[in-house]
């Protein structure tokens, strides 16, 4: 059997720019996860770690340590003193590496609960060695790329909830993404213009606009601007005819909610116990 991939590579032409990634059925009967880099290409495992491999024991080395943490903890009765060496937190980024490239094959197919739960064992990293790591920069290291996977994480919950059609969801997953990221940018020292020039809000805020343009028209939420506006303005007269408006729209709502309601109740009574 030949061992030269040129074939293979020459089926599956590399596009500069662009993130391509395919799944396909694997040798063993299983799915497999491929992703074309310039001089290659990457084949990943659907689940578990991404190349297959079961350190200790454990579906990933981080679980491992954590799993090592919690002895130390029992033991001692504290986790001070716990700490992993320059070696295993080199083990620990080149295990993120490999997530990260699954995770973003699964975000080109649209598989946002593996996204999801790749970018959670990557920011799993990142806290484990920010807590525990032994040296300074070892502690660093990973920390510029938290806004980056964290942004990742957001994108995913967010179209997760958009596929499922809940659009307020998404909204919120957003807007809880774009929060933690300025908090990070923030505890670093960047000024406050600078921190929403960043890439990963840039994205995000356009996201979020996006799913606002789609959010279902409350036909009470201009009354309720005006009203605010008429009251800072001392024009009485106006709020008051605005308060009447909202009024009538509320009764109008509830007639509607208790009809709703009756209707379900006399369907439901129809219906054998």
């Amino acid at each position: 059997m030949s061992l030269d991939i040129s074939e293979l590579l020459k089926n599956w032409p590399y596009e500069p720019g662009q993130v391509t990634a395919r799944r396909i059925r694997g040798d063993d009967g299983r799915d497999k996860i491929q992703l074309r880099l310039d001089l290659g290409i990457y084949q990943m495992e659907v689940a578990g770690r991404p190349d297959g491999q079961r350190p200790y024991e454990c579906e990933s080395l981080l679980e491992h340590f954590q799993n090592e943490l919690a002895v130390y903890r029992r033991k001692h009765g504290t986790d001070e003193g716990f700490a992993v060496d320059d070696r295993n937190c080199e083990l620990l980024r080149a295990e993120a590496s490999m997530y990260y490239h699954r995770y973003l094959a699964m975000f080109i197919l649209e598989d946002f609960d593996a996204v999801e739960r790749d970018t959670m064992h990557n920011i799993g990293v990142m806290d484990f060695c920010a807590a525990f790591a032994g040296s300074e920069a070892d502690r660093a290291q990973m920390e510029q790329y938290r806004p980056y996977v964290l942004m990742m994480h957001t994108r995913s919950q967010a179209l997760k909830a958009y596929r499922g059609r809940s659009v307020r969801a998404a909204l919120y997953a957003v807007r809880t993404g774009m929060q933690r990221i300025r908090e990070f940018y923030r505890q670093g020292g960047m000024e406050k213009h600078a921190v929403e020039q960043t890439s990963e809000l840039v994205i995000l805020g356009a996201m979020a606009r996006e799913i606002e343009s789609r959010l279902p028209v409350d036909p009470t939420a201009r009354i309720r601007q005006d009203l605010k506006r008429a009251v800072r303005e001392e024009r009485y007269e106006d709020a008051a005819q605005l308060r009447d408006r909202l009024k009538e729209f509320r009764q109008k709502s509830a007639a509607k909610s208790s009809v709703v309601s009756s209707e379900d109740d006399e369907s439901n009574a129809d219906k054998e116990p």
